[in-house]
């Protein structure tokens, strides 16, 4: 039996499905360019060097502790993100930081670096009453 990668015989667009793990959702993008547009794409790459630049991930989400103690809130997340997370940590971060300060550590480099649109689509929406 032979087994090969031929993903063109499965009908698998890798194209499509990297641009997916880029955040890139719409396949019609992929199609037109592989260029995105110039002024978010730099805006985004000064944010992300900004921070980045000398950092790895394991340095940026797996190493430093932002939260001494567990909040007093709940989420609920989808439960294979839970198992990728939980695998995360055991295996990169060998158990050294708790699922809860990885999460803390990802929102707020999420925070950080979408800052800009997340404030001016809030403000686009939030309208003063007086």
């Amino acid at each position: 039996m032979e087994q090969g990668n031929n993903n063109e015989d499965n009908g698998i667009d890798e194209q499509y499905l990297m641009s997916i793990m880029a955040g890139s959702p719409k396949k019609e993008d992929i199609s037109k360019t592989d260029d995105p547009p110039k002024e978010k794409s730099e805006a985004k790459n000064k944010l992300k060097n900004k921070k980045t630049s000398d950092l790895s991930y394991v340095e940026q989400f797996l190493t430093h502790h932002t939260m001494t103690k567990r909040g007093d809130k709940s989420i609920y997340i989808r439960p294979e993100y839970h198992e990728r997370l939980s695998r995360i940590i055991q295996i990169i971060a060998d158990d050294q930081i708790s699922l809860y300060a990885y999460l803390d550590n990802i929102l707020a480099y999420h925070f950080e670096m979408f800052e800009k649109e997340i404030t001016d689509d809030f403000n686009k929406k939030y309208r003063p009453i007086f």
